[in-house]
């Protein structure tokens, strides 16, 4: 594979797709000027698919990820979720929040909550009756591979296991769409290497629509049908890679020569633009 050029031909179509920013910006505002984070972005994520945002650190990555999560609004632009829009006159729209679920890179669980309890949480502050929550939460633990540590506190998983518990809490009440920023950035490269066999199952059991933020090339690889690469400050895309390796992909996947051609076009692109 040659080294990669800027190439924005395999975004979706303006208008189409789970999630579908339209001219978004954003520019944050300190005491004594502007700090321009992103520059205008147009992309859109299928319905189902796995779309990871690669690049270097400050290029906006994490901040277009809390625009899409509702959490910051953009500036100026559009962004809309499942057809919904997710801001109106400044206003955070509920339709569109229901949608999202999200995976942060700090399991950020309740220390005074059973793992259970953490779980179900959002189900709780829904109204959902304690019965149904409860079998919701042990199908969830089941799916993330934590069943049997119902009743343990966070301080007694290991790291890898609180994060499966926190995918566990973003999928409680069934988002259609799950956004992630660096999930396992925190972890040490074994249980990486299985965290990242466990989200590719994971979605490969549930077919959700994943947006993930990491700054590994490696991971950024291994788990996406699509990598978009975005420019240092003010971010803005750069480059768009389909990766058309054939999954369940394995460790041994990373061995293999598409593998090993794509990363390096990666790392030869962001040494050009960083």
């Amino acid at each position: 594979m040659p080294p990669l050029a800027p190439d924005l031909s395999a975004l979706a179509a303006p208008g189409t797709g789970a999630i579908v920013l339209d001219g978004v910006e954003k520019w944050y505002g300190t005491r004594d000027r502007l700090v321009h984070a992103l520059a205008r972005t147009d992309l859109s994520v299928a319905e189902g698919e796995l779309v990871v945002l690669l690049g270097p650190s400050g290029c906006g990555k994490t901040t277009l990820l809390r625009m899409v999560g509702g959490l910051i609004p953009p500036t100026s632009g559009t962004l809309t979720v499942e057809g919904t829009p997710l801001w109106k006159e400044g206003a955070r729209q509920d339709a569109a929040v229901s949608e999202l679920g999200m995976v942060f890179q700090e399991a950020n669980l309740f220390p005074w909550l059973t793992i259970e309890d953490n779980i179900a949480l959002p189900l709780e502050l829904k109204g959902v009756a304690r019965a149904e929550r409860r079998a919701r939460a042990h199908a969830l633990m089941r799916l993330v591979g934590i069943a049997g540590f119902e009743t343990r506190w966070p301080k007694e998983l290991s790291g890898g296991m609180r994060q499966r518990a926190a995918i566990a809490r973003a999928l409680s009440y069934d988002p259609h769409i799950l956004l992630m920023d660096e999930p396992f950035g925190a972890l040490d490269a074994m249980t990486r290497d299985q965290m990242n066999l466990e989200l590719q199952r994971i979605w490969m059991e549930t077919r959700k629509t994943i947006l993930l933020v990491t700054h590994s090339i490696g991971e950024a690889v291994f788990l996406a049908d699509r990598i978009v690469l975005l420019s240092p400050r003010p971010g803005r895309i750069d480059t768009v890679v389909d990766v058309p390796i054939e999954r369940p992909r394995t460790l041994d996947t990373q061995g293999h020569p598409a593998f090993q051609s794509i990363a390096k076009a990666l790392r030869h692109r962001l040494a050009e633009i960083s």
